[in-house]
């Protein structure tokens, strides 16, 4: 299905007499994993929010079709809720509770924290706990998943890690998603097409397409390829090439 799920028309945002984001023009289809990047401050949290509803345009259309779940930089975790208890606030919809129940063990084996179930936040690893914030956004009927920073604060070995299981949540419960990251590595390795955004106020500088299918390892050429590009057209790479380093 080709319908956008998100759709942003020529959206402007201001804060007073600060201007974020100047005429955004952007369509995400249905299924579609869009990375957004570009230089700290720019506005990509500011453009996330807009996707969600969260916040509105100063002038533009912004559009979407389907429910949204956010995933944040810092887990989201009610710390006095069991692994389970949080899960199951995403299922709230559901009257039924056996339905309910046996959703939230097929969450808990999906994220591979069989016999955490009752364990609190504060028991749980870093990447854990990213983990059962995933299959809360993840749970129950919505359509559309937007993160912003999620694996920022975990060390580089858990966001590898991280980065797999997404792909495998996403292949198993397919999302719309839209991820928000200051990772070039990470934005080239999971998504389908990534937006690359200029400086304040932000426009988009290039939109790239990274056609082969997920999981991708860092190495891969398309990855490679996708995470050189990205980096000139933000003018890091050639920074780092112009001072003569490796």
């Amino acid at each position: 299905m080709n319908t956008p799920s998100l759709r942003l028309r020529e959206v402007s945002r201001h804060f007073g007499e600060v201007e974020v984001l100047r005429e955004i023009t952007l369509e995400i289809k249905h299924g579609e994993f869009v990375a957004v990047v570009g230089p700290s401050g720019c506005g990509k949290t500011t453009l996330l929010n807009l996707l969600s509803g969260y916040d509105r345009p100063s002038s533009g259309q912004a559009e979407r079709r389907g429910n949204v779940r956010m995933v944040y930089q810092a887990d989201g975790l009610f710390p006095w809720k069991t692994v389970e208890e949080n899960i199951a606030l995403g299922l709230r919809h559901l009257r039924d509770t056996d339905e309910r129940q046996r959703q939230i063990s097929s969450m808990v084996r999906l994220i591979d924290l069989e016999g955490f179930e009752r364990h609190y936040p504060y028991q749980l690893s870093g990447g854990m706990r990213q983990r059962v914030e995933l299959a809360r956004a993840l749970a129950g009927d919505s359509d559309i998943l937007l993160m912003d920073e999620p694996f920022s604060s975990l060390d580089y070995l858990t966001r590898l890690r991280m980065r797999e299981e997404l792909a495998r949540f996403l292949r198993e419960l397919p999302r719309t998603t839209v991820l928000v990251t200051h990772d070039i590595e990470e934005a080239a390795q999971l998504a389908d097409r990534v937006v690359v955004l200029s400086g304040r106020p932000a426009e988009i500088r290039r939109e790239l397409a990274v056609s082969v299918p997920r999981p991708r390892a860092l190495t891969h050429p398309e990855v490679v390829r996708a995470t050189h590009i990205i980096l000139t057209e933000l003018g890091i790479e050639h920074d780092i090439d112009g001072n003569g380093a490796a």
